[in-house]
């Protein structure tokens, strides 16, 4: 049975859509007023952005709703929207990420070959760590969201459109966007410093080892690492991890959708049957499975959304990330709104050229692709569509994305306790793989 989300839903259907949105909009305004707030652990610095704050606010609301019996709750149904609407959102995160890109197009292809293939490293190293681990400790399909990368937003935009984030899939990737988050710059500080102090590798191969696409985790590792360095060379570490990690937060979306996701999946179904073990992770999906109500015969899915919808879910989306702008940058939103509408006209055309192509390449490509002409040198408006895209925060498209994850999270909550502290031990393993990986092509290449 086909579910369309339209402006003209029934109304048990217009009444659940209302609620979401209405429940997203005050977790992000509750989000944006917290703030960031950061805390030391060690060496490391743990940085909470009101993005996480949204996610944990949104599965808080999820839990709490279990006990209530009014119509207000966040039923099973509600989130299954919230999964839905998510689509879409990611999409708009990557046409955010392929209007940054663009304008730094002659700066990347100026990196040099050691910068262009440490992101071979970076992607495989998460591989050959993460899932032969992941499968020993039991752990199924999530192992192939968990170790294809280290799990940051493009990651879960590409594992979103390709398996959609109600899937064995979309939750290991998302327990490794959350634990990446949370403890992924503590941990990496400390394994960079400890690599560092063995005096293996160049100190610039370990500095492009640290771009791993996460700023603050870029920040902890290469810190770690210009701490035992003199002077001079400190300052080529942190700017050789700088442009690693530019050029994983941009190229890296296609290694990640063309290399690394195909070879976790090849390497998932090579390794499984060899080395694969049942354990209590095993059984995730099968309690997602057996804990979801049934409506007759039909299993509860995330609804397809209509064209309509996602126009919708577009529109939305945009609004909040203009609100985000406003809070915390003081961005009116009609200073913001013309580079959000040339972000929502990428999204759109990207599509369709998804649709008119025959769905071969995904829509996640065909959108970045879009909106890295726009503002690249080829375009001969480009550089007044990236002065109208800076005025939209990278991290205000973020934060609405995350707010409709944790909406629909509560319903994956018996699966991550499944996983529970094996797929933690997997992220940082996936971590370390990255880091590695990048370092040794980057020594390879005599840096």
């Amino acid at each position: 049975m086909e579910h369309t989300l339209t402006t003209q839903s029934t109304g048990s259907d217009g009444m659940r859509s209302a609620k979401l949105f209405l429940y997203a909009a005050v977790i992000l305004l509750i989000a944006e007023f917290i703030g960031s707030f950061s805390f030391k652990v060690g060496p490391g610095k743990v940085v909470l952005l009101p993005m996480i704050w949204a996610l944990l606010l949104g599965a808080a609301l999820g839990l709490a709703s279990d006990r209530w019996k009014s119509a207000a709750r966040l039923d099973v149904r509600t989130q299954f929207l919230a999964a839905a609407i998510l689509q879409p959102a990611l999409l708009l995160f990557i046409s955010k990420l392929g209007l940054l890109v663009g304008s730094a197009l002659p700066k990347l292809a100026a990196a040099g070959w050691a910068l262009a293939f440490q992101e071979l490293g970076h992607f495989v190293g998460t591989i050959l760590l993460g899932l032969p681990l992941a499968l020993l400790l039991g752990i199924k399909r999530e192992a192939i969201g968990a170790t294809f990368s280290v799990g940051r937003e493009p990651s879960l935009a590409i594992i979103g459109e390709k398996y959609g984030m109600d899937s064995a899939e979309g939750r290991g990737v998302l327990a490794e966007y959350l634990t990446g988050t949370v403890f992924g710059a503590v941990f990496i500080a400390i394994f960079a410093g400890f690599v560092a102090s063995l005096n293996i590798f160049h100190p610039l191969a370990l500095a492009m080892g640290s771009g791993v696409g996460s700023g603050s985790m870029m920040a902890a590792a290469s810190g770690a690492i210009a701490a035992q360095q003199t002077p001079e060379m400190a300052k080529s570490v942190l700017t050789f991890a700088a442009a690693s990690n530019l050029i994983t937060t941009t190229i890296g979306t296609y290694f990640t959708l063309f290399i690394s996701l195909p070879m976790a999946v090849w390497g998932y179904r090579l390794l499984e049957p060899l080395i694969g073990r049942t354990t209590k992770a095993s059984s995730a999906s099968d309690v997602i499975n057996d804990a979801r109500p049934k409506l007759g015969d039909v299993q509860t899915e995330a609804p397809e959304l209509g064209y309509r919808g996602k126009m919708l879910a577009w529109g939305v989306t945009a609004v909040m990330a203009l609100v985000c702008d406003w809070i915390t940058h003081g961005t009116t939103p009609l200073e913001g709104l013309p580079g959000m509408l040339l972000m929502v006209l990428a999204v759109i055309v990207g599509d369709a050229v998804f649709k008119v192509s025959g769905r071969k390449i995904p829509a996640v490509c065909w959108v970045s692709l879009v909106a890295m002409f726009m503002t690249s040198p080829w375009c001969p408006w480009g550089a007044q569509i990236a002065a109208f895209s800076s005025k939209n925060d990278f991290l205000g498209v973020t934060t609405p994305m995350l707010t409709f994850a944790g909406l629909s999270i509560a319903k994956d909550i018996p699966a991550f306790r499944r996983l529970g502290w094996r797929i933690v031990l997997v992220s940082f393993v996936a971590n370390a793989g990255t880091f590695l990986g990048a370092a040794l092509v980057a020594q390879f290449f005599d840096v």
